[in-house]
């Protein structure tokens, strides 16, 4: 965390989600990591109680219109209570609010955003399949028209929240014979008849969220729960990966950070050869590394926000945004690494909190898209906007800086 990067509207803000942050009790982290709670709705309900959830939304909706930068900051605050607690919090407050606030009516905002917002209602984000995740444009599950309604049947998977969710934001084929992006639209679809529960995973970290597979099964959703436009879904999609995965990277921050603050603790007081282990280099090294880690997947998070907050084209934000959580996550996943290496054995027990820490974070680099993904999209990005440059011809050509740039004959490409 950078205080010099937040304005003093920030710094306030930040005390309230600390606050928070204080307020839940340890034995709540101990049952959630043995899912002895499947989902903590108490959590929400006090994070909405203080008025803490979405808030970069207007006012009239029950956010605090703040700006990114602030955002990133209350995910990684959150993040620091365990990596399932921010992945709730953000999947609600920030994935299913942001679809709803940018392309849904205001009747759907006041039904769902508001009471979700003050921690009354609970909801979840329904894209992965059984028979993939990364091609979401191959979804299965189709909404049939019939009146005023559509009847949707198919299954989701490994969705967070599946549990105690009150509705579901739902993506369905409409329009099967459509070309990929023009034939799915977004529902939201509330808990009811048609609606199961069938299955929750026995997950190696990120446990007590609830999470699950969630069968339709001729479910009757009214037209005017559609989100966004009937065949329009990809323009949902489109706005949705900035908070799922710019979300995903800041709460990442905050939930590696508690590794390397135990594990800087624990070796600045165990001593081994009669000196404590932080004066060997092996050690320091590594909490160094670890430290330089954080500091620039801060530096990363909090400049993307910034290009968010500040509009910047479409295809560049895509690409920082994905440059961003492939980045953080794979660095927390190291720091991690380090802390639990740094620590020997008895990181590797439940008797500190690294142990879980680690089996959380495997997480980050699977889930909101894989990081294969997002090294695709990176490349897609970074080769459209050095096809710009040239048209644009905007900046020096670097090819002619060398003794023989001339030399025609050698500059053989085909």
């Amino acid at each position: 965390m950078f205080d010099h990067l937040l304005s003093d509207k920030a710094k306030a803000f930040r005390e309230e989600v600390r606050d928070l942050v204080k307020w839940v009790p340890r034995q709540m982290i101990l049952d959630m990591d043995q899912d002895r709670i499947q989902f903590p709705k108490a959590f929400l309900k006090e994070a909405g109680r203080r008025n803490l959830m979405g808030c970069r939304y207007p006012r009239k909706w029950g956010g605090r219109e703040m700006d990114w930068v602030t955002t990133a900051m209350a995910m990684e605050e959150v993040g620091t209570l365990g990596y399932i607690f921010a992945c709730i919090f953000g999947v609600g407050a920030e994935l299913v609010c942001d679809a709803i606030i940018r392309h849904g009516s205001d009747d759907l905002k006041e039904k769902y955003v508001k009471p979700l917002l003050k921690g009354e209602i609970f909801a979840a984000e329904c894209l992965t399949e059984p028979r993939g995740g990364s091609d979401f444009f191959g979804t299965t599950t189709t909404a049939v028209e019939d009146g005023d309604h559509f009847i949707i049947n198919g299954q989701k998977r490994f969705i967070v929240g599946a549990e105690g969710a009150d509705f579901f934001l739902v993506y369905a084929k409409t329009a099967p014979d459509a070309k990929p992006h023009e034939a799915l639209t977004c529902f939201i679809v509330d808990r009811g008849a048609g609606v199961e529960t069938k299955y929750l995973y026995g997950l190696m970290g990120c446990r007590g969220g609830g999470a699950g597979r969630i069968v339709f099964k001729d479910v009757r959703v009214s037209r005017t729960n559609v989100v966004g436009d009937i065949n329009g879904a990809y323009a949902v999609f489109n706005t949705m990966m900035i908070p799922e995965r710019l979300g995903t990277a800041a709460m990442t921050i905050g939930a590696a950070r508690p590794a390397l603050e135990v594990a800087t603790s624990y070796s600045s007081r165990r001593k081994a050869f009669g000196a404590p282990i932080n004066t060997f280099q092996g050690v320091g090294f590594q909490v160094a590394e670890a430290a330089m880690l954080l500091d620039a997947s801060c530096a990363m998070v909090y400049a993307t926000c910034t290009a968010v907050d500040h509009g910047e084209s479409p295809g560049t934000i895509r690409r920082m945004v994905s440059q961003t959580k492939k980045f953080v996550t794979e660095s927390c996943q190291r720091v991690a690494h380090n802390a639990m290496q740094v620590m020997g054995g008895i990181g590797y027990t439940n008797v500190f909190s690294v142990e879980r820490i680690v089996r959380d974070l495997r997480l980050a680099s699977i889930w909101t898209g894989t990081n294969e993904v997002m090294s695709m999209i990176i490349a897609n990005e970074w080769y459209r906007s050095h096809s710009r440059r040239k048209v644009d011809a905007q900046t020096r050509n670097w090819e002619l800086d060398a003794a023989q740039a001339n030399a025609v004959d050698e500059k053989i490409y085909e």
